[in-house]
């Protein structure tokens, strides 16, 4: 592939793993099950039900309440801590309930991705079905998802202890780790499907605009920590204004971009147009490129995606963020990312 329009970049012949149309199935369904557990997560967050079990039991927590004396020790167990004692002390057993169960959900599935890619894997090794380059990719991936774990509940102890709500630190963490293992099994995948890649500058080009995607994505984990969607909900002006008073008014004034409420919607705004205005430029550039039809459907979706993520940033933040649509934007980030790791990938594709 040839890109006429861009500066000339020697291509770079890659190691190519071996081909394995079943192995990259596999990868492409594990991530599908990491980007419901992200959205699984969205809905957790909004709902305020994250800390509902304050106990971390990596095995035995697969197991449900099975009679009202297990709900009558969880309910307990909950009334200990912050959460219920500043924010829902109203709440009886049968309300809690409603918290639990999704919590409950969230920790399952994340549990049951790693079956998934687990007892696959291990098959895999057996049939000596993956070369060793993708093998010890795998190894890494694996060890990433027991990694996520363990943020995970590192996340919900830091709303265990005085303020009854999740470090924004460790909630953008989280996130920022599942937009890592996401990312990894799709590329892991395509390696599995296409192997034959070379470094071009219009690839290149694709894997910046994926990490200004991603910095943005970080950024709106600050925003859902700090739950900084829920003021200044106008656009396209902020409090009336395009620079809003009081922005970076905060002691020290370097972390506001991390603790202050109005200036972390800011960035987070301005973040996201120029995001969407690099994927616009992106897209026009790609278009003056000597690409095939994939390569060229594959920026299409980068660009589709991009549209629809701001349509649902502003509708959100215009809705006070309403619940569906709160969830809707977060997945969205999760598509975005995932189209703009797929046009990186596929303008390396020299098949």
């Amino acid at each position: 592939m040839s890109s006429s329009a861009s500066p000339a970049l020697s291509e770079v012949s890659l190691a190519h793993p071996q081909a394995n149309k079943n192995v990259a199935i596999w990868l492409f369904s594990c991530a599908a099950m990491v980007f419901i557990m992200v959205v699984i997560g969205g809905l957790t967050r909004l709902t305020e039900s994250g800390l509902s079990i304050v106990e971390w039991r990596p095995f035995t927590g697969i197991i449900p309440p099975m009679n009202e004396a297990d709900w009558q020790t969880l309910y307990e167990k909950y009334s200990q801590y912050p959460e219920f004692q500043k924010i829902n002390a109203w709440m009886s057993v049968e309300d809690f309930k409603s918290i639990f169960w999704l919590e409950f959900i969230h920790r399952l599935w994340g549990r049951l991705i790693g079956i998934v890619f687990f007892i696959p894997f291990v098959w895999f090794l057996a049939k000596k079905s993956i070369d060793r380059a993708t093998k010890w990719k795998l190894w890494g991936l694996f060890i990433l998802g027991g990694l996520q774990g363990l943020m995970g509940w590192y996340m919900v102890m830091s709303g265990l202890v005085d303020r009854p709500d999740v470090s924004q630190y460790r909630l953008t963490a989280h996130f920022g780790l599942a937009l890592v293992i996401f990312i990894a099994l799709l590329w892991v995948a395509l390696q599995q499907l296409s192997p034959r890649v070379t470094t071009t500058a219009s690839s290149t080009r694709a894997l910046q605009l994926l990490c200004l995607i991603v910095f943005t994505a970080l950024s709106g984990g600050f925003v859902a920590g700090l739950n900084a969607g829920n003021i200044y909900n106008t656009f396209p002006l902020m409090d009336g204004q395009l620079i809003p008073d009081g922005l970076f008014v905060f002691d020290p004034a370097w972390l506001a971009p991390f603790e202050d409420h109005m200036t972390v919607q800011w960035d987070h705004r301005w973040l996201a147009k120029l995001t969407f205005v690099m994927v616009l430029v992106f897209w026009w550039r790609a278009g003056k490129w000597d690409l095939n039809p994939n390569q060229r459907f594959a920026t299409h979706l980068v660009l589709l995606a991009a549209c629809l993520q701001v349509t649902l940033g502003i509708t959100t933040l215009l809705s006070v963020v309403w619940l569906p649509l709160g969830v809707a934007h977060q997945a969205g980030a999760v598509v975005l990312v995932g189209t703009a790791t797929y046009a990186a990938y596929k303008l390396r594709d020299a098949s």
